[in-house]
């Protein structure tokens, strides 16, 4: 949808260079392993529940067989062969049992002279829990089949969260019924810093709703009440990002999401997560959206919250580039791609709506087949809320003129107070206002060639093509380029933060079967 005529082969340097830049952390990810990808694993193989003796729903079976395999054998070699080699020889009859077993001290775990017994079994059991994502994936074709994606693009994505899934769920109904086509559950403040995933549907969410697998399964069985009402299948959005990136990819696969918010650098420099950590679960979940036909929505809109929404604006393409790299190498296809930007220069600054417009059309441009998340504005809204309408409605026409493919909804209270209904009504009457207006207009916008607009993202693509070369060049790539503060003007140490200690290289015969069956079908 592009008008711009982008340098061919600075596009090509720039795809060569993001590709040099992460091959560091792809290696990392194909190395190591960590205790939510293996808890990922036994989610896949149908281990679900709490421990009733360490607390209220606060202790999941899968931390305590994780944590237990990783006490007597380590985690060098996963989870799968000490625990099905413990099956396999009789310990007890099924995986919950032997959870119990962990439970009461009494489970004994070794990894097996012959292995082979164990990866059998192993296989078929996470090999049910794929069948299940792979069915999901075909029922939500039908469904789309059935009732009719939105008659146009770009898609309106409404965020919906009061803490209480089951308040959630008539707000998120009334929000389809208004015009939302995506509806996402906003996670509850600090979620993504809790090293489990709760359990059951719940009730005290702070500003967000615990993304949880009983919560995920009501709201999509309301979306699909909503979607057969309305004539269109209505999406549903969560957050694979945290210490619990992997499971909750896993959850949202068993559960029919359609979207994850699920981003390479995120967690490392806005929630500072360690970086190891979160390279490695990234790649995991990225594999599992990718089996799961889930959209996944990227982050560099929140670099533009703490840099300079000008200066920095190269950090934002060369995100997208490594994002893009890095989903690829997952097995994530083009239209998986929710690759992120934002409406954050200050309108004070002169030519604001056109330097946004140029930033808008070069992601466009580079990424022609991936269905762009645009962001709204938010460090700017000052609680002016006409002012506010009135920016919101410059983004919404931005958004028109460049072609994105997913919009959120902007607020005119947004950063001020958590917005009411009638605010998300009005909202969504200004999205359909600008869109319908104005129509197919992207196919009537045409940039002046060597005109302002652009210079601009040519400015910034070239840019962006200096910066990876930077980080290309360093031998520890992007973790290097994140210690030094590139994106989001944030350091991060490779070291430092949040779930360090629950990564591991692993050893030589290390077995995941869930890598194994999902890299199978990649191949």
């Amino acid at each position: 949808m592009s008008r711009l005529e982008l340098d061919g082969e600075l596009v090509r340097r720039a795809r060569e260079l993001a590709a040099r830049a992460a091959a560091p952390v792809i290696d990392l990810g194909r190395t190591h392993t960590t205790v939510s990808v293996e808890r990922a694993t036994l989610r896949l193989a149908g281990l679900t529940g709490t421990d009733p003796v360490l607390g209220d729903g606060e202790v999941p079976w899968v931390n305590r067989v994780v944590d237990a395999v990783r006490e007597q054998v380590g985690l060098e070699h996963g989870v799968a062969l000490p625990v099905w080699h413990a099956l396999t020889s009789g310990a007890a009859p099924d995986l919950q049992a032997l959870a119990e077993q962990v439970g009461a001290g009494t489970a004994r775990f070794a990894l097996p002279d012959d292995p082979e017994p164990a990866r059998e079994a192993a296989r078929a059991a996470v090999g049910a829990g794929l069948a299940r994502i792979d069915a999901n994936r075909a029922r939500r074709e039908e469904l789309v089949t059935t009732h009719g994606d939105p008659p146009r693009r770009p898609w309106i994505y409404l965020i919906v969260a009061t803490g209480d899934i089951y308040e959630d769920i008539p707000q998120a109904q009334a929000a389809a019924r208004a015009g939302a086509d995506v509806i996402a559950v906003i996670r509850s403040t600090g979620q993504s810093l809790l090293d489990y995933v709760p359990e059951g549907a719940t009730r005290t969410g702070y500003a967000g709703t615990y993304a949880t697998q009983e919560n995920f399964r009501l709201m999509r069985a309301a979306l699909d009440e909503v979607s057969a009402e309305l004539g269109r299948y209505v999406r549903l959005t969560n957050y694979a990002s945290g210490l619990c990136m992997p499971e909750i990819a896993v959850l949202a696969g068993l559960e029919r999401l359609d979207m994850m918010l699920n981003d390479a650098m995120y967690g490392i420099l806005f929630r500072d997560i360690n970086p190891r950590r979160t390279f490695v679960d990234q790649r995991f979940s990225r594999m599992v959206h990718a089996r799961a036909g889930i959209i996944i929505n990227t982050g560099e809109d929140n670099y533009l919250t703490t840099a300079d929404a000008v200066d920095e604006a190269h950090t934002v393409t060369v995100s997208q580039l490594l994002n893009e790299t890095l989903a690829h190498e997952a097995g994530l296809e083009d239209w998986q791609l929710g690759l992120g930007h934002a409406f954050e220069i200050n309108p004070a600054v002169p030519q604001s709506f056109r330097l946004e417009l140029a930033h808008a059309l070069l992601a466009r441009g580079l990424f022609p087949d991936a269905p762009l998340k645009w962001m709204p504005p938010t460090k700017h809204m000052t609680g002016d809320v006409f002012g506010g309408y009135l920016l919101d409605g410059f983004f919404n026409l931005a958004g028109a003129l460049t072609g994105q493919g997913i919009l959120l909804v902007g607020m005119m209270t947004e950063a001020v107070v958590t917005p009411w209904l009638s605010d998300r009504d009005l909202a969504l009457r200004n999205v359909r206002y600008v869109l319908e207006a104005a129509g197919e207009l992207h196919e009537d916008f045409a940039p002046q060639p060597g005109g302002f607009i652009d210079r601009r993202a040519h400015t910034v693509l070239t840019e962006a093509v200096q910066l990876l070369e930077r980080i290309a060049d360093h031998p520890q790539g992007l973790i290097q380029a994140i210690a030094d503060g590139t994106f989001g003007i944030t350091k991060r140490t490779p070291d430092g933060g949040k779930g360090a200690t629950g990564v591991f290289r692993t050893a030589p015969g290390a077995y995941n079967p869930a890598l194994e069956l999902m890299e199978r079908v990649d191949a």
